[in-house]
């Protein structure tokens, strides 16, 4: 099972090539021979995948095996939320304090909060069958992540769930769902310093091969028993797919290759604080982190956010080929798929407002819209036209029946309707028979919670958390090298020529340099807090699809800190102990350094536990100083045992460094230098020095104090150890999403009886909607805008929007703030980077990395430049170098602004850079983050005009204008995901948070990734109200669609590191 034969090229005595073939054994292959496996096999990623799946699919048949199959059934399902009205939901100081009380009373049966409930899904029903892509769709607030999150068992326990859902007839809580069935979130949390392949490869080794395995031992026994000859391509991948414990599989390089990462499969993913994968790439790998497992049934939340066209068709295409001849089941949601990638999906589900509006075959999505009246225009995406039809504010544009005047369709009325259209009864036929669970396959459902044996699991988490530790090794090197500046500083203050043993006094020294001795290493644990907090995002997420329990992780990151533990002791006690005077006795300088290996063990399981138990570092931070607090007030140097008061005395006990101080003393002063002097006290009574040094400072006199310490230092390290393994099993992330509506929403439904509108906890309206000054909430102004601005229709919105913005309502030129308008020119700019160590590995001789090669456009003021190509083609990295933001690497080329070369001092102040992450300070409202902004980078004085307070002001609420968000401006921005504004809303904060330093050029990075069509109109409209204003704007997109497309003036195409093209488009 584990031998196949290999073929390779290998050139030929005349010429060309010849193929070679050996036996390998498929867990020692080698990555040569893997990538000469993966490009012969699949050169063109889509086509040949197709191809080769036929080809172990006919193999399969041949014998005659069936594949497991889930068909996933969901019946009358409702999700409803318990919410926040209004200004409630602010996290300000008298909000914090109602909700503990209201949590206290609580407890006691006792509801005194102002709560309402929320239906996010209502009544739906449906199924996702195998073999069938089935794509949904839903526009913003629909609910379209809660119906995927509550298929996959892994709604929040704060929901309330009413309904049945079942895989093969079996509810959810009769196995595991969360390994038979995997969820791909929206978010991408990755470890920033492991590369692409090795994030791969860690999720592969984690998740197993499921029942590949038996699958090919069966397979091998029936061909055997027939004679059949299995083709050795198909073999070979079989066998090196159904693997368990090879640390780098030929799964992984097939999921690299159809997800087109290959090309960046060694570079670092990158986090805030590193450069690694651009964000289509990185979206690619959450993809690739659980498809390249042995899970079937995928629940896929927008997974094409950032990338472009070609490379979403071409992923969504190769799972469409996985669906089809693997037998899988897949429900994928995508925000504006185009064209052709919607023709990829075999089936629809269209939600809305919570309520499923079609359910079925694409061939009849359009004719069930017809025969409500509503009609797709020939121009239009379906998807986009399905996403809108059901908006009150869009639906009237596409009624077809001009013969009859137009009423409002509502979305209860759409599933009605559709319960009487064919496929609906034959939905609901379907879904009235029981399913034969007889048909279910055994290996269909997973019943074990992890499917690797706990030796795979300790060997996979040992080796992935060595690796991080050489990643982060100048971390472990900067400590090292700063205990020893430390203990070279204290060495000289408590030099040992000033320091004796002939009276108490000088054992008061002694005390003082061990007491400094405890606090540093104490101190010395404190980095392990922040160090484990930014790898808890990572953790929850692997916990939470059971990769692994939480022992899995937490043993590592102890043991192998201890090599570093015992080499930071060993340099501080070497550099310290003789050179500070302390006993000149071996066995007590081996003692010191066992108790100072101890308590540097302690410290950082203390701090290691304080972070599991906080998970912010805000909070943990807090909560680490006040355990420090505590255990030094108590640990009896700073207040001495005896006047500790007596209802205090509990807390001697239990602070850690009493013991750790205790043995220290313990250790030195009954050293034959201490025990054989003897002093008088005050009452005549002759004592040796060292038992009269440990009576005057409270310390015990049992000489076994040494080992009752090192062993209560023990204690303690492993309880914190302990308690750091508990707080990861049973705690979840703090600022879980929580939904909000408006005082005015809420009294609306409560007049009308209606249920409210569904909101989706993961959606990109979880902003609160704070009251403008006529009294309407926010949503209701920005929507009684845009209807203002654009008419009925958002599908138009973009294509008109340059007329609207030039008449209506974005502001002129004549800003309270003057700029010059400024053109940049760039010509033949090449840009290089120092050759990653792992591609030097693989014998590449070049010592840098061209990333761009001869670029050459131009940008002009008023006119707005789409900067286009596929994901990883360089079109950030463009940017970036025009920007001046790149630090590293090696430019080259000449850049001119207005003709004049590009000086970055200045250029810095005359430009804005809007990137594709909206980070803000998340506890400021809109106005205070502009005004921040505005008074941090505007000039005091532009050309004769001074620029006051006042003046700063002014621009910033023309600026807020601009972008659509003066009715917004009181709103709080809140936390990604969880709270404050939306998605749209977050793109056009950091576009004004640009605009007020006042530049003349501004790159946006992808500014409308992630969002619906209706929320990119409004972004869009807010780019073309800035071009308007006489700036230079250049953008980098993403999906365009047909709308957006036609927006932009200018079209600047980057493909793979060369500009193809630099095209005008005008449109009358």
């Amino acid at each position: 099972m584990r031998t196949a034969i290999f073929s390779a090229e290998a050139p030929a005595q005349g010429k060309g090539q010849q193929q070679q073939y050996k036996e390998v054994d498929v867990r020692r292959l080698d990555v040569s021979d893997r990538h000469e496996f993966i490009e012969r096999v699949f050169r063109v990623a889509d086509e040949d995948n197709q191809r080769f799946l036929q080809k172990l699919r006919d193999r399969i048949d041949r014998v005659g095996i069936e594949l497991p199959t889930v068909e996933v059934r969901f019946k009358r399902l409702t999700v409803q939320a318990q919410c926040q009205v209004g200004s409630r939901a602010l996290p300000t100081l008298l909000n914090t304090m109602r909700n503990i009380a209201e949590g206290v009373l609580g407890l006691l049966g006792m509801r005194l909060g102002r709560q309402t409930t929320l239906t996010i899904l209502k009544d739906v029903s449906g199924t996702v069958r195998p073999s069938r892509m089935t794509l949904l769709l839903g526009p913003p607030s629909s609910g379209k992540t809660t119906l995927l999150l509550a298929l996959a068992g892994k709604l929040d326990p704060s929901l309330r769930c009413n309904g049945e859902v079942a895989y093969n007839g079996y509810p959810l809580d009769k196995f595991v769902p969360q390994k038979t069935a995997a969820y791909i979130s929206q978010t991408d949390v990755h470890v920033g310093v492991m590369t692409v392949k090795e994030t791969l490869d860690f999720s592969a080794r984690c998740q197993g091969v499921g029942t590949k395995y038996d699958l090919l031992t069966e397979l091998a026994r029936r061909e055997k028993e027939a004679g059949i000859r299995p083709e050795p391509e198909v073999d070979l991948f079989m066998k090196g797919t159904s693997m368990e414990g090879v640390e780098s599989s030929l799964q992984t390089d097939y999921t690299l290759r159809i997800l087109g990462l290959d090309i960046c499969e060694d570079t670092i993913v990158g986090d805030q604080m590193q450069r690694g994968i651009s964000g289509g790439q990185k979206k690619r790998v959450t993809t690739g982190e659980m498809i390249v497992g042995p899970t079937k049934v995928l629940f896929m939340d927008e997974i094409s956010t950032g990338l472009d066209s070609s490379t979403t068709f071409q992923i969504v295409k190769c799972l469409q080929q996985i669906v089809h001849l693997g037998e899988a089941t897949i429900l994928m949601s995508l925000l504006q798929p185009a064209p052709e990638t919607f023709e990829l999906f075999d089936d629809i589900i269209l939600l809305s407002e919570g309520q499923i509006v079609y359910q079925g075959p694409r061939d009849y999505v359009l004719e069930f819209f017809e025969s409500c009246g509503f009609c797709c225009p020939e121009r239009k995406g379906t998807a986009d036209f399905l996403q809108e039809v059901t908006s009150k504010k869009d639906q009237e544009q596409y009624w077809a029946d001009r013969q009859r005047p137009y009423r409002y369709i509502s979305v209860l009325e759409f599933a009605q309707r559709f319960k009487r259209f064919q496929v609906g009864l034959q939905l609901e036929n379907h879904l009235s028979v029981p399913f034969d669970k007889s048909r279910s396959h055994q290996a269909a459902l997973v019943f074990s919670k992890h499917s690797v044996s706990t030796r795979e699991l300790l060997k996979v988490s040992f080796e992935k958390e060595w690796l991080l530790i050489k990643r982060n090794s100048f971390f472990y090197i900067f400590k090292t090298i700063q205990l020893i500046i430390v203990a070279l500083i204290a060495s000289t203050t408590f030099l040992r020529t000033h320091m004796h043993s002939r009276n108490l006094d000088d054992g008061f020294i002694y005390i003082g340099a061990l007491i400094f001795t405890l606090v540093v290493n104490m101190f010395n644990g404190f980095a392990e807090l922040s160090l484990t907090i930014t790898r808890l995002p990572v953790f929850y997420k692997h916990r939470d699809l059971l990769f692994y329990p939480a022992w899995i992780f937490t043993l590592p990151n102890v043991v192998l800190t201890i090599p570093f533990s015992i080499i930071e002791s060993t340099v501080w006690v070497v550099v310290t102990y003789y050179t500070m005077g302390f006993a000149p006795e071996a066995d007590r300088f081996f003692k010191q350094l066992l108790l100072v290996f101890l308590i540097q063990q302690m410290a950082a399981g203390l701090f290691r536990a304080i972070a599991a138990l906080c998970r912010s570092m805000i909070i943990a931070q807090t909560g680490g100083a006040l355990f420090l607090l505590f255990f030094f007030a108590l640990g009896g140097f700073l207040l001495p045992k005896d006047f500790i008061p007596k209802w205090w005395i509990w807390g001697y006990w239990i602070s850690p460094l009493v013991y750790g101080y205790n043995a220290l003393v313990v250790n030195e002063f009954y050293a034959s230098r201490w025990m054989d002097k003897f002093v008088t006290d005050k009452n005549g009574v002759s004592k040796r020095l060292g038992i009269a040094m440990l009576e005057g400072t409270n310390i015990f006199t049992d000489k076994n104090w040494f080992w009752i310490g090192a062993a209560g230092l023990l204690g303690f390290t492993i309880c914190f150890n302990v308690l750091f393994t508990m707080s990861l099993t049973y705690l979840n992330p703090l600022g879980q999403p929580q939904a909000v509506i408006s005082e005015e929403t809420a009294k609306e439904a409560e007049g009308n009886g209606l249920p409210r509108e569904a909101v989706s906890k993961d959606s990109t309206r979880r902003n609160v909607r704070m009251k403008s000054k006529d009294g309407s909430s926010n949503e209701e102004m920005g929507e009684m805008r845009l209807m203002t601005r654009l008419g009925n229709s958002s599908s138009n919105a973009i294509s008109r929007v340059k007329s609207v913005g030039r008449n209506e309502s974005a502001p002129r030129r004549g800003m309270v703030l003057p700029f010059s308008p400024l053109s940049m020119c760039f010509e033949d700019v090449n840009y290089y980077v120092d050759m990653p160590a792992e591609m030097k590995q693989q014998a590449v001789a070049d010592n840098r990395l061209q990333l761009l090669r001869e670029v050459t456009g131009s940008f002009r003021p008023g006119v707005l430049t789409a900067l286009m190509g596929v994901s990883g083609a360089g079109k950030t990295t463009l940017m970036d170098v025009l920007a001046g933001r790149k630090t590293g690497g090696y430019i080259e080329g000449d850049i001119a602004i207005s003709g004049y070369p590009k000086n970055q001092a200045t250029f810095a102040r005359i430009s804005g850079y809007c990137e594709q992450n909206d980070v803000h300070s998340p506890q400021v409202t809109i106005r205070e983050s502009l005004i921040y902004s505005a008074f941090l980078r505007l000039p005091e004085k532009i050309g004769d005009q001074d620029i006051t307070d006042d003046i700063k002001i002014q621009f910033v609420d023309e600026v807020m204008e601009l972008v659509e968000l003066d009715n917004l401006k009181d709103a709080l921005v809140g936390l990604p995901g969880i709270s404050g504004l939306s998605t749209e809303q977050r793109k056009r904060l950091t576009i004004a948070v640009e605009l007020v330093a006042n530049p003349s050029i501004i790159f946006m990075d992808e500014p409308t990734s992630g969002l619906d069509a209706r929320a990119a109109a409004i972004v869009m409209r807010t780019v073309r109200n800035t071009v308007d204003t006489g700036r230079t704007v250049v953008c980098t997109i993403h999906q365009p669609s047909i709308d957006i497309f036609e927006a932009f003036d200018e079209v600047t195409t980057v493909h793979r590191k060369i500009v193809l093209n630099d095209s005008f488009f005008f449109y009358v």
